[in-house]
């Protein structure tokens, strides 16, 4: 039987309609993933392990400074909402540390470009949950370390990790279960919480290099046996946010760096 031609030009509109709105939604999806934004971890990466190497370093440098932090600030505290008995009634909240004297406490300085030094190996370190807190809110180690998470309190925990690079991790840590061991291999920034305590954060700063340090409760870093030459130093910081400065290491010098924020940076 021979195709009325209303009907041919029905159905070839049709398939010209539909092969227009397929070719509109893929395109749509591909622009969409375009200009998707780099997350947090993303944007602060640490590099890949696996492309630093060890070698020899002769007659190393030492680079050594502090953080500080210009204008005022004074700290918050965070009212604990469960538990109160064991985490008690409140905390002081650990995102931004500031000594009397304006040095900053828990940010993370290290050599971004760096590709080949002293040898990096995987360490086994601890990360503990006492009084419904981690301890160290940031803990910094090289790629392909091992976790032991403790849980002294007594009740039941949850550590929740935020990871993209790496497989993140949901797990429940009731009061029987003392020790729970995670290994983490890529190098990226993870911020963990507990699912039960909502007040509960920390950082894990996975590293690409051994060259790394996080500041003590007077500001202070300190990286030794840096190669001779000119490196990138960054410094990070969950609220201030990050810098970066070049440097130059001569043969057995120390060098002296300071890296000063001010009121106005990444969530203040």
């Amino acid at each position: 039987m021979t195709q009325k031609p209303q009907t041919y030009r029905f159905n070839t509109v049709i398939l010209l309609l539909s092969l227009f709105l397929f070719w509109s939604c893929g395109k749509e999806q591909e622009e969409s993933s375009a200009e998707k934004p780099a997350s947090t971890a993303e944007s602060a990466a640490t590099g890949d392990a696996t492309a630093y190497r060890a070698a020899t370093v002769k007659n190393g440098g030492t680079i050594f400074g502090k953080v500080a932090f210009k204008g005022k600030w004074s700290p918050s505290t965070i009212s604990v909402t469960k538990d109160r008995e064991v985490c008690g009634k409140s905390k002081k909240n650990p995102a931004l540390v500031v000594s009397e004297s304006g040095e900053v406490k828990n940010a993370v300085v290290y050599i971004a470009d760096i590709q080949k030094g002293k040898t990096m190996e995987p360490q086994e370190i601890t990360l503990d949950q006492k009084n419904c807190e981690y301890h160290p809110h940031v803990l910094a180690f090289p790629a392909g370390s091992t976790v032991e998470i403790k849980n002294p309190d007594g009740i039941l925990h949850n550590i929740h990790s935020y990871s993209e690079k790496n497989d993140p991790f949901n797990l429940a840590q009731p009061k029987f279960k003392k020790t729970l061991t995670v290994t983490i291999e890529k190098p990226e920034i993870i911020i963990v919480k507990c699912d039960v305590h909502s007040w509960m954060s920390g950082w894990l700063f996975v590293a690409a290099s051994p060259y790394f340090s996080v500041t003590d409760n007077e500001g202070g870093f300190k990286l030794a046996d840096v190669p001779l030459g000119e490196h990138v130093l960054e410094v990070w910081h969950e609220k201030l946010g990050k810098q970066s400065r070049k440097i130059k290491v001569g043969s057995n010098e120390t060098a002296e760096v300071k890296f000063e924020f001010s009121k106005g940076g990444k969530g203040l």
